[in-house]
């Protein structure tokens, strides 16, 4: 546990650096823990250290944690690929869903939210990178995505997501997000009816301070404070497409 908090003081060190570095406000960036596989107790600790925002990448684990992190004070948001059989229970837990990128799900939540008389706030995730493993919405294709789901008004769309190139090669994950941040101010422009652009989410335990200097509003981490795990990333993002 003490590393735990250790780990976060680090985090938090970083993204004040990053921030004075852009010339950036540090209480415009929020650290999301991104808790895929980490014990209930771990996560409860790192919530006991002040952190409020956590992120899940499967229904399942939302389930198995819930009732341990009951006592505490938090926002909880689903950061994995949705499927639409899964939409009834991930409703249940969360107040931000990060990952839509497709008309089929955005109609199964209108439904169901409908059905339920609410509403919930949704980032739409942007595949910046383009590599055919990786699910989100083509960035040329995300404007007129955003146009037509926004007619949904149980949805509020808060803005956008990325998983930037996993790349050694920083230019390369700078254009991930620079991306994102262009199609940020495209939809501002446009000024579409039942949007807002305020979130842009991108950036994880590596690329943090890229992301924080290309506008990010929300950084994912978990790895860097929760420590690494044994399964591979495919595990958790369920990105195989191939």
């Amino acid at each position: 546990m003490d590393t735990i908090r250790t780990n976060l003081s680090i985090i938090h060190q970083r993204m004040e650096a990053a921030c004075r570095k852009a010339g950036r406000d540090v209480d415009d960036v929020r650290l999301l823990l991104a808790t895929k596989t980490v014990p209930a107790e771990r996560i409860a600790f790192a919530l006991e250290c002040g952190e409020a925002l956590i992120g899940e990448n499967k229904v399942q684990e939302l389930k198995e944690k819930n009732e341990a992190l009951r006592p505490y004070n938090y926002e909880s948001h689903f950061i994995g690929h949705l499927q639409t059989n899964k939409i009834k229970d991930v409703l249940k837990y969360v107040t931000c869903i990060e990952s839509v990128d497709r008309l089929d799900v955005a109609r199964k939540l209108d439904q169901r939210l409908q059905f339920e008389g609410r509403s919930i706030d949704i980032l739409v995730q942007v595949n910046t990178s383009s590599e055919e493993s990786k699910f989100g919405i083509d960035p040329a294709e995300a404007i007129p995505f955003i146009r037509e789901i926004a007619k949904y008004d149980t949805l509020a769309i808060k803005g956008l997501m990325t998983i930037g190139l996993f790349s050694a090669e920083e230019e390369k994950v700078r254009r991930c997000f620079r991306l994102l941040n262009n199609i940020r101010q495209q939809v501002v422009e446009e000024g579409i009816a039942n949007v807002e652009m305020r979130e842009l989410s991108m950036g994880m335990s590596g690329d943090l301070e890229i992301a924080i200097g290309e506008g990010a509003t929300i950084v994912r981490v978990g790895t860097a404070i929760f420590g690494r795990r044994i399964y591979p990333d495919s595990y958790y993002w369920n990105e195989s497409k191939r």
